[in-house]
């Protein structure tokens, strides 16, 4: 009987501690904000913006993984347009990393977390012109303002990134976050660096 007892109140003690350690398989999350190049990267481009979404498993309340795609896009600056002899261009970076997260206080009001990874970047360069494109208007085609591409290029090189974000829980099972990462891409003698700043929501 006293046997029975042990084993009946082991199980109730492991049940609770099971019930405490709960927690949500997969995760999802999108976001978007402002994007700021860093480094020799800021000598050429202007602040930019960002957008991102991501699909990944908690293993445990503590560590999981992401795979994320965000896409980047920063204005080529003044200076450079001027040395250049060209009115406009833009950088766009899109990536698509694995990033492994690990949970400082998952079970906070307040969750803090490390992130960081690496995977595919790929950056489109291009410079422009204003110039007139022809749009369907009410009384048919008709002249709109467009940028002509004077010139672009393209490369796909591996690249990483390290950050941490802080995330608010709700009562929808959802969480709201901040989060900042620096982002490196190896492009043969060059390389771009940039910090994407993004808000969003996580479930």
């Amino acid at each position: 009987m006293k046997s029975l007892a042990f084993v009946f109140s082991f199980g109730l003690v492991a049940a609770g501690f099971a019930a405490g350690q709960e927690f949500q398989r997969f995760t999802f999350d999108a976001g978007a904000g402002f994007t700021n190049p860093v480094g020799n990267t800021g000598r050429f481009l202007d602040t930019g913006w960002n957008a991102g979404f991501g699909a990944g498993m908690n293993f445990t309340n503590q560590l999981g993984a992401m795979v994320q795609f965000q896409y980047n896009d920063m204005g080529i600056n003044t200076a450079t347009l001027s040395s250049i002899g060209v009115p406009g261009g833009n950088v766009d970076i899109w990536s698509l990393t694995l990033d492994p997260r690990v949970h400082v206080l998952p079970n906070g009001p307040v969750d803090l977390y490390i992130v960081g990874g690496g995977g595919l970047y790929h950056r489109y360069q291009q410079f422009t012109t204003p110039g007139v494109g022809v749009g369907l208007g009410f009384f048919g085609f008709t002249p709109v303002p467009a940028n002509v591409i004077l010139a672009s290029s393209s490369v796909n090189k591996p690249g990483y990134n390290v950050g941490a974000g802080m995330a608010f829980g709700t009562k929808w099972h959802a969480k709201f976050f901040m989060e900042a990462r620096w982002d490196h891409m190896f492009i043969n003698n060059y390389h771009d660096d940039y910090v994407p700043v993004s808000f969003g929501v996580t479930f």
